[in-house]
């Protein structure tokens, strides 16, 4: 089981912007050195007091010239909210920067949010989702094309560069609402899957829902699935779960403002589901956050608690969200990935 990390470049509670970037960097160096093995870009925009990662193109290509072997990934890229050239154009500058150690995670956003600024309906995103993916994978294979969708109309595109990877960097695409898991394992792709809307419970439940559409679809192996999730270690199991506390109290808190503020909004899913997973957060005990939201422990106890969800989840990989309500100190949070990194990760190996 591979081990990433997830990354938002978040920005501190008085801290600046370049402060931002120097821990994110901060990070990422440790993890190359320490033998992490991807390092996950998300996209935000419109979030200044939080994070400074509103181009992960750029962060990654960074990423990529500063270390030699640590993968580089985007988890994920809002393609409804670009033009799917552009974006063939920019990832594939990425990869051919890294050499091929890029993947292209995509997926539409689960928030109208930044939709709203943009000026783009949110109940567009599913089919702007599915045309820019098709214009991307099509500009890709480096030949003269045009294309005509409800959303993008193309005449005679030529790119370059095309990906360093041939046919084009590995994808994977976010799982977030029930209708998904299927569609993508009737597709044949790799999933990203998480916790801040779904318990361990309902992943199971949609996890069977992608493999029985993979098989019967007839692809090969069992599905690819990558979790995300919210990872601290310490030096005991006691500090291991005081440490993080009021971090991921913050994190679940604004989790469920989130759900709430977007229930009834077109576009997403029925306004019952959206409100009851904001009032499932807001209520939601610390020891019911242990049970089926985040892994916390110790060394041994992340190993015990990693194993139980890969074999109950069936999981290729994890990524860790190291500071998911940016209110850990830095120095723990780099402590807490050492652990990962050294005590943990070479358990699964």
């Amino acid at each position: 089981m591979d081990f990433g990390i997830f990354m938002q470049f978040e920005r501190r509670e008085g801290g600046s912007q370049s402060e931002a970037f120097r821990e994110g960097f901060a990070l990422v160096d440790a993890a190359e050195a320490w033998g992490i093995d991807e390092a996950w870009l998300s996209e935000v925009h419109f979030a200044p007091t939080r994070t400074v990662l509103s181009s992960p193109a750029v962060i990654a290509s960074s990423i990529a010239t500063r270390t030699d072997r640590l993968r580089v990934g985007t988890a994920v890229s809002v393609l409804p909210l670009g033009n799917p050239l552009r974006i063939a154009e920019e990832m594939a500058t990425v990869d051919q920067i890294a050499e091929g150690r890029f993947d292209f995670g995509i997926g539409r956003s689960a928030f109208p949010r930044a939709y709203d600024v943009y000026g783009i309906p949110y109940e567009e995103s599913r089919g702007r989702f599915e045309e820019a993916l098709e214009v991307i994978l099509e500009a890709w294979k480096g030949e003269a094309f045009s294309y005509s969708g409800e959303y993008f109309h193309i005449e005679s595109a030529h790119i370059s560069p095309t990906p360093y990877t041939l046919p084009h960097p590995p994808l994977r695409v976010a799982a977030t609402t029930e209708e998904t898991f299927p569609r993508m394992g009737q597709q044949g792709m790799p999933i990203f899957v998480g916790l801040r809307g779904m318990d361990v419970n309902d992943l199971r439940v949609n996890l069977s829902k992608y493999r029985d559409a993979w098989h019967e679809a007839g692809h090969p192996g069992d599905g690819d699935v990558s979790l995300r999730i919210p990872i601290y270690a310490g030096d005991s199991e006691q500090a291991a779960f005081e440490e993080p506390s009021e971090s991921i109290h913050a994190y679940f808190s604004r989790m469920s403002s989130l759900y709430r503020d977007s229930a009834g909004q077109a576009g997403t899913e029925a306004t019952e589901l959206r409100q009851g997973r904001g009032d499932r957060l807001a209520s939601m005990t610390f020891e019911e956050m242990l049970e089926t939201k985040v892994a916390f422990g110790s060394a041994e106890g992340l190993i015990n608690r990693l194993s139980r969800l890969e074999e109950d989840l069936g999981l290729n990989s994890v990524i860790a969200e190291l500071n998911p309500g940016g209110l850990i100190p830095p120095d723990r949070v780099m402590h807490s990935m050492e652990i990962l990194a050294k005590d943990v990760a070479p358990h699964f190996k």
